[in-house]
Order: structure tokens, then sequence, then C-alpha cells
């Protein structure tokens, strides 16, 4: 009996994909376009450039302040043995905030903005961290099993090198339907025992 391979992708997140992909790569540019120009409109073309470039170098140093703290709080965490889960969210916010901070726009940096400073990031951190959660306990795979040719615990399967030859032994644990527990069978014959 072969084991089964890797969940193909919720239906409704595939049509969503595109979308999400038109509203990165062709709605904000053009909401950024807009705003400069209206700002541009109300405050004069080089008011608008410095303001943007003074806009960068704010940015560039809250980015560089709290990526620090934020290394420092890992390096803390990992020290005392602990799992830095806050820190590793932080560290990809203010990662995504820099470079938000860094595109020219005024949108772009409001939203990076709100994603470094250490008063609003904890929203930012909560919302992170429920998206997270709600993927790993929906049983999110890979589309070509897990990295490293895991097929999450069954044997067989795709890995992302192709197909994995089943293991002759797997480890006993827990599985979809319950504990495994190894044994062997033995039929007793029929009738009086002695």
């Amino acid at each position: 009996m072969s084991a089964p391979g890797p969940h193909p992708p919720h239906p409704r997140r595939r049509r969503l994909l595109p979308w999400v992909l038109v509203a990165l790569f062709v709605v904000v540019p053009l909401v950024e376009i807009y705003t400069l120009i209206q700002v541009g409109q109300v405050i004069g073309v080089w008011w608008t450039i410095g303001l943007l470039v003074l806009d960068s170098i704010i940015g560039g140093w809250l980015v560089k302040r709290e990526g620090a703290r934020t290394f420092e709080a890992l390096r803390t965490a990992l020290g005392s043995g602990r799992m830095p889960a806050r820190e590793l969210a932080d560290a990809a916010l203010v990662l995504v905030a820099g470079t938000l901070m860094l595109t020219p726009g005024f949108v772009s940096d409001v939203l990076g903005l709100l994603l470094v400073l250490p008063v609003t990031r904890p929203v930012a951190r909560r919302g992170l961290t429920a998206l997270v959660t709600r993927r790993l306990l929906a049983g999110t795979r890979f589309p070509g099993g897990f990295p490293g040719g895991m097929t999450g615990g069954t044997t067989g399967g795709a890995g992302p090198f192709g197909p994995r030859a089943p293991r002759a032994q797997e480890r006993p644990g827990p599985g979809p339907e319950g504990p495994v527990v190894r044994g062997e069978v033995v039929d007793e014959p029929e009738g009086p025992t002695p």
C-alpha cells in the first residue's frame, strides 16, 4: 500500500495567489505614483524629493537601530537555551520594514514604519504568528514534500529532488490514526487448551 503524497494546494488559495501578485506588482506601484503626484502638487516637486530622501535616511536609521536590538535579543534567547520565536518574528518584520522603507514612496514608508516601530510591531507580530500557526495547523505541505526529502513522517512520497525510496525502519510514534505500537500477531489454534 503506497503512502499518501503531499496534499495539493487548496483551490481557493490557488485562485487567490494571482490577485495578490496583481495587487503587489500593479496596484501598489499605482497607489505610490498617485500619492507622489498628489504630494508633489501640494508641496512642490523639490520638497517632495527632499521629503523622500529624508524619509529614507530616517527609515534606514530606524531599521539599523531596531535590527541591532532584534539581533541582540535573538542572541540572548539562544544563549539562554529558549526557543526564540518572538525574536525571529521581529527579525522578519524588521527585514520587511527595511525593504519597504528603502523603496521610494510614501505608502510603503508608512507601512514600513508600522512594522519597525517597537510600539506598533507587536500588532504585526501577532498577525504573523496567527498566519504561520494557521498554516502549520492546517497541515500545509511544500509542493514537492518537505525540504530534505522528508514527507511528514510517511514512507515514500516525493521530495524536492524526486521520489524517495521507502525506509526499511520507520521510527514508531503517533501518526494521524493514533499511536503506533510495534508487535506481532500470533494466531492461536482453535480448540481446548491443555
